[in-house]
C-alpha cells in the first residue's frame, strides 16, 4: 500500500494539471456558447467570444487554472453599464447580458467530477 500512495504521489502533479486543462477548455467552451446571443451578448464580429482563454499552471502537487478574458467590454456585457459615462463622455444605458454567471455552476460540476477521476487514476 506505501508503494502505491508512494506512486500516486509522485504522478499527483502532473495528473491533476491534464484534468484541469480539461476543466479549462470546457469552462470556455460553455462561456463561449453563452456568449453567442441572448440572454447573453450578440454576436457581431466574434472577437469577443474568441478572446476567452484558459490558462492553467503546475504548482506543488496540484494545480491552477484561470479562465478569462482580456477585452475590456467583458465587464461592461456581464454586468451592465447603468446610466454612467466613460472615461471620453460617452453616455450608457447597457442592461447586463450575463455569460459567465450562468457557467459558473457547469464549471464547478465539472471540477468536481475531474478531480473524482484524478483519485480514482491514481488510486486504481
Amino acid at each position: 500500500m506505501a508503494d502505491r500512495l508512494e506512486t500516486a504521489a509522485d504522478r499527483l502533479g502532473e495528473v491533476t494539471e491534464q484534468r484541469m486543462r480539461h476543466v479549462g477548455r470546457l469552462g470556455v467552451a460553455r462561456i463561449r456558447q453563452n456568449a453567442s446571443g441572448r440572454p447573453g451578448p450578440n454576436v457581431i464580429t466574434g472577437q469577443y467570444r474568441a478572446s476567452w482563454r484558459a490558462e492553467t499552471r503546475g504548482i506543488p502537487h496540484g494545480a491552477e487554472c484561470t479562465i478569462g478574458t482580456t477585452k475590456p467590454q467583458g465587464r461592461r456585457l456581464e454586468f451592465g453599464f447603468y446610466d454612467m459615462t466613460d472615461s471620453i463622455g460617452r453616455h450608457y444605458f447597457q442592461p447586463p447580458f450575463p455569460h459567465v454567471q450562468p457557467a459558473l455552476g457547469y464549471i464547478e460540476a465539472t471540477l468536481h467530477e475531474q478531480m473524482e477521476a484524478v483519485v480514482e487514476e491514481l488510486l486504481s
